[in-house]
């Protein structure tokens, strides 16, 4: 379906215009088409986390004294964490800017389609990349390294809403970024350099205890190391909470800070989104 078939549909046969949710269904399943169109950036995006949980977990892979766990085993759920990340900050703050330089945003804007529609099909696409790039590693992850499934519904209530907040954090941040860009050519280096930085600072690639506690103020202040330490909780035996900053899961701070970022990356969405470049004002 392209965008013409979109913009078809949106006047129905009818004439009428459908609803935004219904459009925003259409737009996504054009998003996850046009996706899986691109092998290339298929491949790389779920083949990245995987990788790198292979390299750290195959050099680091020593058991951790007075956890329980193993170095490798921390990695997973850190690993499933940044694929959230990717999946949605990352992937959402190039392919916006991406399509706002190339002036596809301005002509969706001209169309009878509602603006709700456009971002619903992203979270869509958002959602639909985000769960299986979390199956992957998680299938990876007690496959090869010994992470145990929760038998619990407690345990999967948390990862589910763990989940569902930290996706949606991360992605308004995503759409939020995509606008501080000037042209599709940066956009990988502005979206790709922040996630990076957060990434060594949050406790996906080093351990929480290992990282100056200046550097641990400041990740906290970013979904990502919430999404990582609530990950854990999910994934790692109780023994593990040792090795947080403050000794427990903190299930109801990360709960917390993720909902704050929900808003706040709603409000940062409202305050900066363009449909145009700046160039064109």
């Amino acid at each position: 379906m392209t965008t013409t078939a979109v913009r078809t549909a949106a006047r129905g046969s009818a004439g009428s215009l459908p609803g935004a949710w219904t459009l925003g269904l259409l737009r996504g399943g054009l998003e996850i088409r046009q996706f899986f169109r691109q092998r290339e950036q298929v491949v790389f995006t779920f083949s990245f986390p995987v990788v790198f949980l292979f390299l750290f977990a195959s050099i680091f892979h020593d058991d951790v004294r007075g956890s329980g766990v193993s170095a490798s085993q921390l990695y997973v759920p850190a690993m499933m964490a940044s694929g959230i990340m990717s999946t949605s900050f990352q992937s959402l703050g190039i392919s916006i800017a991406v399509e706002r330089d190339e002036k596809v945003l301005r002509r969706l804007r001209g169309t009878p389609m509602p603006p709700a529609a456009y971002f619903l099909g992203k979270i869509w696409l958002v959602l639909f990349t985000g769960v299986l790039e979390t199956a992957i590693l998680l299938f990876v992850g007690t496959a090869f390294y010994d992470v145990r499934l929760p038998t619990d519904a407690g345990r999967w209530f948390d990862f589910a809403w763990i989940f569902v907040l930290g996706l949606t954090a991360c992605a308004l941040l995503g759409i939020a970024i995509s606008s501080v860009p000037k042209s599709a050519k940066s956009a990988s280096s502005v979206v790709v350099l922040p996630f990076l930085v957060l990434q060594f600072i949050s406790g996906v690639y080093i351990s929480i205890g290992t990282i100056p506690g200046w550097m641990l103020d400041i990740g906290a202040l970013f979904p990502l190391k919430w999404l990582c330490q609530g990950l854990r909780g999910v994934f790692l035996p109780d023994s593990a909470r040792v090795l947080e900053q403050a000794g427990s899961w903190e299930f109801g701070r990360i709960a917390l800070v993720l909902a704050a970022w929900c808003v706040g990356g709603l409000a940062l969405c409202l305050l900066t989104f363009r449909w145009k470049n700046r160039r064109e004002g």
